[in-house]
């Protein structure tokens, strides 16, 4: 409009042409009415496109910095626990226990500054120099010239440490002041042996009951096998696997999975370092990572001696189990959990609580992402408490909703695919030559195959599920707590992922007979070796195109896994025979996580980076497995019956060799040998592998 609107007025101006070139000739330009008014709007124009850059900058740059401040404030909803539920007088049972999991005896409070106690063999009194430096420093003073000669023998050597800081001589404020001392007590041993270590607080010394004694000795050892077989009793009860004809060794591994699992949670207390999501349109800010504000966490964690920190989308396996043993502990950890929100609704995935926890972490891993989801899978955990309909339950999910609430809605919108009720995992690594298929770690399933070629036009199948999950969740939830405005806004969106249609429309490929991601992608890559770069990605032909992914796994299976075909769905026939079909998924052992035919089957995916999830056979999936073909082999439908059967097989492979590798390893592990059964990744990982006992139990 614009435009046409100066044509109109220029056109018949001839004379005002005249003046113009008149006035480019010398200074008459200067005076000349028009040249003024011409120079007039240019600059006028000029100050108006100036203004809105600045503005438009401004802008962009506002919104940054308001993402920025929100990624590490705060969520403004009511915690889902009260303040002091952590603190001795509300929970005095729960207030000491082995909260430092990456240690022997590893004993502190849940509070910010506790007393902590471990137990190792490196042992002297100092100032303390700050949890991340403590190992190194005794490590630096341990001599191996200490000897010592036992009756009758001969004298052997031993690690010693030198001498230490005597309490006299620590100055008249304490060295170290704001710090607290360091005190260790070596003691030498050899195996087999016992020993008791009794720690008795001033307050507790007074006011002890003097007619009972120091719970030490006789008295300690009777309270001990008191415990164990109130512990056994109780174990059984809930479990019931004597009852189930499992051997009395199967029963030992359940209760060594409970009580590696239940060892294993920890307290924590610190500051994270997050990343904002920056991505304004047309503008890429760079910032730093900011400090998340401190905050503490009650978790359990994967592996004691290798991941000892929180991991989201394990937890939510995590409590599967503990919420049958305590259902209060469950409530309290998903209630940590949940007090980690930021004022967007996004909890990140890995938990670096605290200078110890950061000190064992490789730099590239402390930053979480703000744009980075994880697996919803403390909703499994809320969609148990739904079925089972405890009271207490039922008042924490009150209190827990809007968080829960908040949670599921940024997952929603800030992982939306391309089209429509499609979704993307945000965070895949980009496609470095060096890499056989860029990993997506906010997964879960890291090195799983994607489309070869990473791309905004993603849509992925496990996340729509996930997705579709939690969405059904929340609905079930919102009406049983009488929600009902959340219950009307969320509706619409459980119906439609509820569709098998929408699913089919997404995610079914007819190609392949089965669901899949979709993207731009061509199975025509493989690592080849370029000297001197070594190991290279060569990309041949065809060329990547947009078509559904042919990375036949856990992927494929994600429909079934979370139960969300109908048991007369078309699909789920072609999909239990996948599962069952030894050349692609099925194993002696379990489940596989990538295909035997697929072409990523077993392939590292970087010259340092040997395959995780293309092949393994991991528990948390299996149990999944289970529990969906139990589901269906117990609903009326054509799959009815061959459901069944494969649970019974497939629950026969994955107990059978979990026991087989811890008898001949006294270990659970991280994931398992699709060809022979044997324990592989890290170990112990009395994480999600303690799923063992709930399949062993046939608890769902």
């Amino acid at each position: 409009m614009a435009r046409g609107e100066r044509r109109r007025r220029g056109a018949p101006a001839d004379g005002v042409r005249t003046s113009v070139g008149a006035a480019r000739g010398g200074p008459a330009r200067r005076n000349s009415p028009v040249g003024v008014a011409r120079g007039t709007v240019r600059g006028a124009v000029l100050a108006i496109v100036v203004l809105l850059l600045t503005l438009s900058l401004s802008g962009s740059w506002l919104l940054a910095w308001y993402r920025a401040r929100r990624a590490v404030t705060l969520h403004s909803a009511p915690p889902a626990l009260p303040s002091d539920s952590s603190s001795p007088t509300v929970a005095p049972d729960l207030f000491w226990g082995t909260y430092r999991p990456h240690v022997y005896f590893g004993m502190k409070t849940r509070s910010p500054q506790p007393l902590l106690t471990g137990l190792s063999y490196n042992v002297f009194w100092s100032s303390n120099p700050g949890l991340p430096l403590l190992t190194e420093m005794v490590k630096s003073r341990l001599n191996s010239w200490f000897q010592h000669r036992s009756p009758g023998a001969s004298p052997e050597r031993y690690l010693g440490l030198p001498g230490s800081l005597k309490w006299e001589d620590r100055g008249p404020s304490g060295q170290g002041q704001g710090q607290g001392q360091f005190l260790i007590q070596q003691v030498t041993l050899k195996v087999p042996f016992s020993m008791e270590l009794v720690f008795e607080s001033g307050s507790a010394r007074a006011g002890r009951n003097q007619a009972l004694g120091q719970l030490a000795g006789s008295l300690l050892t009777q309270a001990l096998e008191t415990h164990t077989e109130a512990f056994r009793e109780r174990f059984e009860k809930t479990f019931r696997l004597q009852e189930k004809g499992l051997s009395p060794g199967e029963q030992a591994l359940g209760r060594a999975a409970l009580s590696g699992l239940l060892g294993g949670i920890g307290y924590f207390y610190g500051q994270g370092l997050v990343l904002p999501d920056m991505k304004v349109e047309g503008s890429e800010q760079k910032v730093a990572p900011a400090l998340f504000p401190p905050v503490p966490l009650f978790t359990a964690v994967p592996s004691r001696s290798f991941f000892p920190r929180g991991f989201l989308w394990d937890e939510g396996f995590h409590q599967l189990v503990v919420q049958r043993w305590d259902p209060r502990l469950t409530r309290e950890a998903l209630g940590h959990w949940l007090g980690l929100l930021n004022a967007d609704g996004w909890i990140g995935r890995e938990q670096v609580l605290g200078d110890e926890a950061r000190a064992r972490v490789p730099p590239e891993f402390l930053v979480q992402r703000a744009a980075h989801a994880n697996p919803p899978t403390l909703l499994l955990s809320v969609a148990h408490m739904l079925e089972g309909g405890d009271p207490a339950d039922l008042a924490f999910l009150r209190r827990a909703f809007p968080r829960l609430y908040a949670w599921f809605s940024w997952l929603h919108q800030s992982q939306a695919g391309p089209v429509p009720l499609s979704y993307r995992w945000r965070g895949r690594d980009p496609a470095l030559p060096t890499l056989l298929n860029p990993k997506t770690l906010p997964s879960g399933l890291d090195d799983y195959p994607r489309a070869s070629h990473p791309s905004a036009t993603e849509r992925h199948l496990d996340l729509w599920c996930w997705v579709a999950l939690g969405a059904r969740v929340l609905v079930r939830l919102a009406e049983q707590l009488g929600e009902a405005e959340a219950a009307a806004e969320l509706g619409p969106l459980a119906a439609s992922l509820g569709a098998e249609k929408i699913l089919d429309e997404l995610h079914w490929a007819p190609e392949l007979g089965v669901f899949a991601d979709f993207g731009n992608h061509t199975k025509a890559v493989q690592l080849k070796p370029r000297p001197p770069q070594g190991l290279v990605r060569v990309v041949g032909r065809p060329h990547p195109r947009l078509q559904y992914v042919d990375a036949l796994g856990y992927i494929s299976l994600f429909p079934l896994l979370l139960q969300l075909l109908d048991p007369h769905s078309s699909r789920l026939g072609p999909l239990l025979d996948v599962l069952a079909d030894s050349r692609h998924l099925w194993s002696p052992f379990g489940l596989r996580s990538l295909a035997a035919s697929s072409s990523f089957y077993g392939q590292r995916n970087s010259e340092h980076d040997p395959p995780y999830w293309r092949g393994a056979v991991w528990l948390n999936v299996n149990y999944l497995a289970l529990g969906a073909l139990h589901h269906y082999g117990h609903l009326e439908g054509p799959h009815q019956a061959r459901a069944a059967k494969l649970h019974s097989e497939l629950r026969a492979n994955v107990v059978g060799n979990v026991w087989q590798q811890y008898q001949a390893t006294g270990f659970l592990w991280e994931q398992y040998s699709d060809q022979d059964g044997r324990g592989m990744g890290c170990r112990p990982f009395q994480g999600w592998t303690s799923l063992v006992l709930l399949a062993m139990a046939e608890d769902y």
